[in-house]
């Protein structure tokens, strides 16, 4: 009789964990049918990484174009990258941002174009603006990118 009430005793463990399976599954399911809407604001947007950052930075048309000039001009001798100013998150309004700068990488030093702040969470990307002591938007940047295109890359 033990032989009997053995498979038994299990069938009845197992009856409660596949009831749960089952509602988790149709929980599961029910959540990929409902259609979520596209996160309104950059809090519900998932967390960059510092690297995520950069390579976004890296991508920005301008800086593709600064980098190759400045492999160009330099003949090799100098490259464009990216660069962490300050590991601490700057806060702006609520919103922290890393601090990165583009730079012409040279054997010889370092030159700094310009200092960016990118969002860890959505895609905003701001200017720092030395001469004015502001921050732009990538848009207003891009209206006067003349001023920044005359530093040197030789």
């Amino acid at each position: 009789m033990s032989l009997r009430t053995a498979p038994s005793s299990s069938l009845l463990l197992l009856a409660p964990a596949l009831a749960l399976a089952l509602t988790a599954a149709g929980c599961k399911r029910a959540e990929r049918e409902t259609p979520k809407p596209a996160p309104a604001a950059a809090e519900k947007a998932p967390q960059r990484t510092k690297e995520q950052a950069m390579a976004s930075l890296l991508a920005v048309p301008e800086l593709k174009a600064w980098s190759e000039q400045i492999e160009k001009r330099s003949k090799g001798k100098a490259h464009g990258a990216v660069i962490e100013d300050d590991p601490a998150p700057r806060e702006i309004n609520g919103k922290k941002y890393y601090q990165l700068t583009f730079v012409e990488n040279r054997a010889a030093d370092v030159r700094r174009r310009e200092s960016f702040l990118v969002a860890q969470q959505g895609n905003e990307i701001l200017v720092e603006d030395p001469e004015t002591d502001t921050l732009l938007t990538l848009q207003e940047w891009r209206r006067n990118i003349e001023r920044v295109e005359l530093k040197s890359a030789d």
